[in-house]
């Protein structure tokens, strides 16, 4: 295999935060030796993750074999998501600003047309359904466990317990048709044909789209990593990946 030069648009301040996250891990196990130092594995996971890279690719630019490449990336997933933020703590955080956006995002996966319970209608793809909160500037504040592409978002929100969290703590929320009768502090479209609203309702479904619309930023940032735009691992590795995601964007990000 032909190995080349290449970038990952990330700052170096992320690659220092997983540095220093996998020395911290390998102290605490008492490792010794490793192929790679922290530094490179932290740029070989990033690379994965960023940018997508196969773990052929991968041992064949960083000199190692293929198991030590899936260990290496399964050891820097698991320290990333361990520091991801919870519903609980993403709320509390969010209780400061004006309004979140709830929205959903499909992230697309490598499945046959058997696999129904992973099929999307709305987005005729298979897939696992990701709930995201995003703050008024359409900055990324929370991403919610992977559930097959099936699952409807008021469902998929009912089950995260986002509805309740977001209603408790008293945070206004604009969402979609596809949270209606979700209630508490969520407020969603008038429902119904555009053609057939009364004009002060279209008049607050386009503000009200304008505002959401915003939202869509949070979902770009998350699949600026190149990873999650088509998974083809394992979905029960599907929710760790988005943590490990979340947890240096956040920590860079703040």
């Amino acid at each position: 295999m032909l190995v080349y030069p290449s970038g990952i648009d990330l700052s170096s301040s992320t690659l220092r935060y997983l540095s220093g996250l996998l020395r911290a891990r390998r102290r605490e196990r008492g490792t010794r030796w490793r192929r790679l130092t922290a530094d490179r594995q932290a740029l070989l996971a990033l690379a994965h993750l960023r940018c997508g890279h196969t773990y052929a690719q991968l041992a064949a630019g960083f000199g190692i074999g293929l198991a030590t490449v899936y260990r290496y990336i399964v050891e820097a997933v698991e320290v990333l998501a361990a520091l991801a933020p919870t519903l609980q703590q993403a709320t509390t955080f969010a209780a400061n600003k004006a309004f979140v956006i709830l929205d959903s995002t499909l992230l697309h996966i490598d499945r046959i047309a058997a696999d129904r319970p992973y099929y999307s209608g709305k987005h005729k793809r298979h897939g696992m359904n990701v709930q995201v909160i995003a703050d008024a500037f359409g900055r990324l504040l929370w991403a919610s466990p992977a559930l097959p592409g099936a699952v409807h978002d008021i469902k998929a929100a009912r089950t995260h317990g986002i509805i309740e969290a977001l209603t408790q703590a008293g945070i206004r929320t604009w969402a979609d048709k596809g949270y209606q009768g979700a209630q508490g502090t969520i407020r969603v479209p008038y429902r119904g044909r555009w053609s057939t609203l009364p004009a002060g309702k279209r008049g607050a479904n386009s503000s009200h789209a304008r505002i959401r619309a915003v939202g869509e930023q949070a979902n770009a940032t998350l699949k600026s990593w190149r990873l999650l735009r088509k998974q083809r691992c394992s979905t029960t590795r599907i929710t760790d990946i988005v943590k490990a995601v979340l947890a240096p964007h956040l920590a860079t990000a703040a």
